[in-house]
């Protein structure tokens, strides 16, 4: 398979039609045409299900269209460290993560580079950590911030200096808002919307089950939810309460939903990781070697 024919499916893929990839691509119709059914062959599968004049993709296309989408991402990540060789610092870094306050250190970090190398670009993937950790074992991701417990045996890690609170996200007319904190009690037979990175992960080691101890059998989870906005516009619809971590939402005095800490507090660490050997670009050096000084900055002033 040739990187350019695969530019080309994914521009079929993506337009819907024959036509209108080959009006985007500045090439004739047949062309592409004969290029796809090259590729099929080439495959031994069909990838288009074609009809009028809408193309549609098979599983297979499928497939292929998310193995395409990884490697011309690659191709091209590739290709610009290149290009910014020997030059004034410059390139692209990508960063996935979790929803967590602490990207907010991150972005200081990433401001004070800018000023000094503003050819440096930052792309943001946002996702829980399986999200994450599958992006970053591809090489589509340099960095990784994962919010514990994870399991970080497959990687490289600087621990970040904060952690997450975790507490319940409701209307702030419920009554249960009218309390300081919420314990597992206050829970048991209340509809409630949990992470499915919570869910997924093993019972053993999980800290959020064993904060709720026996009564999480018995929760009422009536919604899931991978990040956390969309979650808590349901809360204010009162569909049910986002059992989460604050400074995620809105929960400020105008808004119309509160954030209450659970007691006994719990709290989770963060951290940064990349894969294990991992050759970085010029401005990945950077960007970790920024890092790690302002973190063990931060943690200096903690200490005086």
């Amino acid at each position: 398979m040739e990187l350019r024919v695969l530019r080309y499916f994914l521009a079929v893929a993506r337009e819907g039609s024959i036509t209108g990839a080959a009006n985007y691509l500045h090439m004739t119709q047949p062309t592409l045409s004969r290029q796809m059914k090259e590729l099929e062959e080439e495959l031994g599968q069909q990838l288009l299900l074609r009809g009028g004049r809408r193309v549609g993709l098979t599983s297979e296309g499928m497939l292929l269209r998310k193995r395409a989408e990884e490697i011309v991402a690659i191709a091209d990540r590739t290709e610009e460290e290149f290009r910014t060789m020997g030059g004034s610092l410059a390139g692209d870094l990508y960063i996935g993560g979790g929803e967590t306050d602490a990207m907010n250190q991150i972005a200081a970090v990433c401001r004070g580079i800018q000023e000094q190398h503003p050819g440096i670009r930052y792309h943001l993937y946002s996702g829980n950590a399986q999200d994450v950790t599958e992006r970053l074992d591809k090489g589509l991701l340099d960095f990784g911030l994962l919010i514990q417990p994870t399991d970080l045996t497959k990687y490289d890690c600087l621990s970040i200096p904060a952690k997450d609170s975790w507490g319940v996200i409701m209307r702030r007319d419920n009554p249960l808002a009218g309390q300081a904190t919420v314990t597992p009690e206050d829970l048991a037979e209340l509809p409630l919307i949990f992470s499915r990175q919570v869910l997924e992960e093993r019972a053993e080691g999980n800290a959020l089950v064993e904060w709720f101890g026996p009564a999480w059998d018995n929760l009422n989870i009536v919604a899931t939810f991978n990040l956390c906005y969309n979650a808590a516009v349901m809360a204010k619809q009162g569909v049910g309460y986002v059992v989460g971590i604050d400074k995620i939402v809105d929960t400020s005095e105008d808004s119309a939903l509160c954030f209450r800490p659970l007691q006994p507090t719990l709290e989770s660490g963060l951290d940064l990781v990349w894969k294990k050997y991992q050759v970085f670009s010029a401005a990945a050096e950077l960007f970790l070697h920024a890092l790690r000084a302002d973190f063990a900055a931060r943690q200096r002033e903690t200490l005086l």
